[in-house]
């Protein structure tokens, strides 16, 4: 059993739905205090609500992770809030798919502002709160598409994500002597709403290609970010947590097939 979050402040990006919204879920389950952050505040809002109708401690605030004054707002109202913060869960990302050749230079800017610039701020703005306590975790959601794997349509999620570990990497080394330990999570495909509006014949594939046989769920991720925040993963830090069910593994569909 992990040693209790109770009372800890976390901050979550992009948890009006999805993965971001399962990891605040799970965070306030164990005790500690949640601020959600998305740039829609009603999807925010009613995320929060859930949580503190399940008992939870958690508030709502709207703000754009690629915008400098809304991470340092975001950063303060943790503070003010819950008297500091000790955990910063760094999950908001976009994923407007454009190929090559139509792809425009707005489009590639869209993603590496909110994807990885965004990373980068949320960080920067919660520093001083984070060596104020002594020690801290920041935990990335990244994406096995662009450090391991690719997908048409992607190459700007990709690059993004990708940029996220070689981030992740420096920071660890550079916040280890104020003992804030920084990690990253690499989903694969996770039943999400955004994964769902693809479609039946996009999930069947997808699901064809994991060993596991299914598709993983937002508590799968959560649950890898839960260790990673947790006393237990103190000596963790510059590394990744693939959580895929085995999805990169195959060398081609013929490995599946076989089993």
């Amino acid at each position: 059993m992990l040693t209790s979050l109770s009372e800890r402040s976390v901050i979550v990006t992009g948890a009006s739905k999805g993965i971001g919204k399962g990891i605040a879920s799970l965070f306030a389950s164990k005790g500690a205090k949640v601020l959600l952050v998305a740039r829609d505040l009603g999807q925010t809002e009613s995320a929060a609500a859930e949580i503190r109708s399940a008992g939870g401690i958690a508030s709502a605030l709207a703000a754009d992770v690629s915008n400098v004054e809304d991470t340092m707002r975001m950063a303060a109202t943790a503070t003010e809030r819950h008297g500091g913060i000790d955990i910063v869960c760094c999950n908001a990302g976009i994923f407007p798919a454009a190929r090559l050749g139509a792809m425009t230079g707005a489009d590639w800017d869209q993603v590496l502002d909110v994807n990885l610039k965004g990373t980068f701020l949320t960080v920067t703005a919660c520093l001083p709160a984070l060596k104020a306590r002594g020690k801290g975790r920041i935990i990335v959601t990244s994406s096995i598409t662009g450090p391991i794997t690719g997908y048409p349509g992607w190459s700007h999620y990709g690059a993004s994500k990708a940029g996220q570990l070689g981030f992740v990497r420096t920071a660890a080394i550079e916040l280890a002597p104020s003992n804030i330990t920084v990690n990253a999570v690499l989903p694969g495909n996770i039943l999400t709403d955004g994964i769902k509006i693809l479609g039946d014949e996009y999930i069947r594939r997808m699901t064809a290609a994991i060993p596991q046989g299914r598709l993983g769920s937002v508590e799968d991720v959560a649950y890898a970010v839960l260790f990673l925040a947790s006393d237990e993963a103190a000596f963790i830090s510059g590394q990744t947590i693939v959580v895929d069910g085995g999805q990169v593994l195959p060398e081609s569909q013929m490995a599946l097939e076989d089993l």
